[in-house]
Formats: C-alpha cells, structure tokens, sequence
C-alpha cells in the first residue's frame, strides 16, 4: 500500500489506530468536498464512466441478438440497443430517447452524481456495523433485493455512505476494484418491453483513488490526469445502478423468488461470456480485512445497500420517504461538531420484538445474520393475519462475535 493510502485511511482513526466516529465525520467531509471540485469539467472522469458504459451496453446487446428478443415477430429495427440501453440508464433514472453515446450517458451521469453529492446527507459507518452488513448481504439472494420498498426501508433519501476501509471486489472478468463510499437518490426508472415507470432507486459506487488496488495502467492515469491539470477525485465514480423500490416481488412466493434468482444469474453468466474479450487473471495483491468479494453476478452493490438500509431500519414502523429521525438501535445520531453527518453503529442486540411470555430463554455467546423470511404477522387493527418479509437483520447479544461461516467479526457496542 503507498504513503497516499495509508495516509488517507490514517485520517478516519486516531493515533493509536483505531477507527474514531469524529475522525471518519471529517475525512467524509474532505472526501465530498475533494470530490466536488475535482469532478467539474474532469474530462478523465468522462472518459472512464464513457468507457464502462460502452462495455456494459456493448454486453448486453451481445446477449440481446442471441435471446428470444432476437426472435420476436415484426420486431421494431434495433430494439434490441434501445433494450440494452433501458436495462442500464434506464434504470439508473434516464427518459427516453436514450442517448446517441456512450459519451452523452457519461455527462448525465456525472450531473447526477454532482447533484447528490451538492445535496446529499454524509453517513460514516463503523466497522463493526459494516462487517455486519457484508455478513447480511452475503445470505441475500438476487431475486430479494426486488423486495425492496423505498418509501418503508430508506430512512434517508439521498445519502453518501463512506466506509471505514475499501471494499476489495473481484468483478466479473476478474479485475479488482476497491468501494469506498456509496451514494443513492429516489428515481423514477424508465423500462421498455413493455413501456413503464417505476419508482426507483439511483446507487452509485465510488473507489478509492489511493486504495489498495494499484495496477500500473491506473496509476498512470492518476498521475496523467494531475500532471494535464484535471486531478483524479479522491471518491472516483466507477459504476451506477438502478434498484428497483417499489417492491415489486414483496408479495411472492420463496419457490418464485428462487426461480427468478437462478434466471438472473443466467443472464450474468451469458454477459460474462459476452465480457471474455476483457477479461483479466485475478492479481494477488489488494485485500481488506474480511478479504476479497467476488461479485461474478454484479450483485454485490445491491445486496449490500438492500442489507444496510434494512439494517436500519429495523423497528421502524413510519412508511415515509422524509423520515430524518434516527433508527431506534442501530444509529447513535450525529457526531459532535458535525451536525450533517450521521454515524452507523451497531447496539442492539436484535431487532426482533421481545420473546414471548413463557418461552424459555437462551444464552448465546455470538451474533450471526438472519436471511431473510416470511412470517405471518398479526395486525390488530385488522384483526387478520397478513405474509410479510423480514430480515435480513442479526439476532444475538450485544458485544458479541458475529459469526459468519468460517469467519467472525468483534462487534463493538
């Protein structure tokens, strides 16, 4: 790791190392304001988030010209680009006429994201809360987070989470890439096939400029974007996606959210295959603490943004797309000095209601995170019984280890 990395990252933690709530209010800070500046007019940030979207498109069209959509009778002429392009800026919250370019994406793209970071609220989240939500993430499967209802589970609606370290992640031809932060924003997602709007959620993913990836092309492009005048931000857009939030596959059964999981990884498999021109052996160098991530769907985005907002939103039972109070347990509200920014840590020790009266009570001696589930939930008001989905969330008591399969992660309180 370089003198920047490690310097940077020694920003978020006291002397003696450890990671302090005040110290990551302030390098949150400096990382938006760093980022703001260095994003306007960035020509080398175009230029990147231009060719990611040309890749993307380029995939997804490949598969599209060998799918059933190749076969539909009468079919406009090149539905199948105009699919292509609904499936990705269409969900991250561009209308219709898709753009002519890669290149005009990009643009949208960046006053997006210099949008949200103008107005956006700063969360910092502790490590401990973190390793709490990689834990839950990982038990997600990919028809859940279509579960997702924004108005329910997203407390705040425009955000930007940075994390206390990178995020290594091993994407699908094997390149590394390190998250440091998120972002997201209520959107309206455009789809063709057929036509329709949906209320949606924008997510992008920023690395760290001087993490612990360092490959020799991108650290050329870092020092010949400082050198041409147009320093690289210190959060770097890498990708954006669309979540859908109105939870739509709430109300289905797990049989049909498993098939619909396995169908969607056939068709990252096939994007994989379309991606193989790209494709690159796995360097050895670049880990965190919990070690790599490998994201061969391109799922880890949202199954860890699904994990972090329910996390937070456990207890609470407001259905609001305003709601600025804090989530009863898990938020320990803003950090002295910086009234903008909100702290992510874990202490309760279940979201669950109380047991019941009668039933034996069990010590245990870790925490580890629950999938997500159905449950018959009873409502007096209604006086009926109504399926709900709960979870993921994590169950045992405070201070404990949290376990996760051969791993485990000291939760602090």
């Amino acid at each position: 790791m370089g003198k920047a990395s490690r310097a940077k990252r020694e920003r978020s933690r006291d002397r003696a190392g450890v990671w302090t709530a005040v110290g990551a209010a302030r390098a949150a800070h400096r990382l938006r304001e760093q980022t703001q500046r260095c994003l306007t007019g960035n020509a080398w940030v175009q230029t990147m988030l231009a060719s990611n979207n040309s890749n993307v498109v380029a995939e997804l069209h490949s598969v599209l010209l060998n799918s059933d959509l190749a076969d539909m009778a009468d079919k406009p002429e090149g539905i199948e680009m105009d699919v292509a392009w609904s499936m990705t800026v269409g969900k991250q919250g561009y209308s219709p006429p898709w753009p002519r370019a890669a290149g005009e994406a990009a643009s949208w793209q960046i006053r997006q994201i210099q949008k949200l970071l103008r107005r956006a609220e700063i969360l910092v989240v502790s490590p401990a809360t973190h390793a709490a939500v990689m834990a839950a993430a990982a038990t997600l499967e990919p028809a859940d987070v279509s579960t997702l209802d924004r108005d329910r589970d997203i407390l705040v609606p425009t955000g930007l989470l940075v994390l206390p370290e990178p995020v290594v992640v091993v994407n699908r031809t094997g390149s590394l890439s390190d998250i440091r932060a998120f972002s997201w924003q209520f959107i309206t997602q455009h789809q063709i096939l057929p036509t329709a709007r949906y209320p949606g959620v924008q997510v992008t993913t920023f690395m760290d400029r001087d993490g612990p990836v360092q490959p020799t092309g991108w650290r050329q492009a870092v020092s010949q974007a400082r050198a041409a005048g147009s320093p690289l931000p210190q959060l770097m857009p890498d990708g954006m996606y669309g979540m859908r939030g109105d939870a739509c596959l709430a109300e289905e059964s797990t049989e049909t959210l498993a098939q619909l999981s396995g169908l969607f990884r056939e068709m990252e498999r096939a994007r994989t295959h379309a991606a193989q021109w790209r494709a690159e052996p796995v360097p050895e160098t670049g880990e965190w603490g919990g070690g790599r991530v490998d994201d061969p769907y391109d799922d880890f985005v949202a199954r860890y943004m699904f994990a972090f907002w329910r996390l937070n939103a456990q207890g609470v039972t407001t259905a609001s797309s305003s709601v600025t109070g804090r989530a009863t347990g898990i938020t320990d509200g803003p950090v002295p000095g910086d009234p903008d920014v909100r702290v992510i840590r874990l202490t309760a020790p279940s979201p669950r209601p109380s047991d019941s009266a009668g039933e034996t009570k069990r010590a245990y001696h870790h925490r580890w995170p629950v999938r997500m589930h159905k449950v018959r939930q009873w409502y007096p008001s209604l006086q009926e019984h109504r399926v709900i989905w709960r979870g993921p969330y994590i169950k045992g008591p405070a201070a404990a280890p949290l376990m996760m399969g051969e791993k485990a992660y000291l939760v602090d309180s």
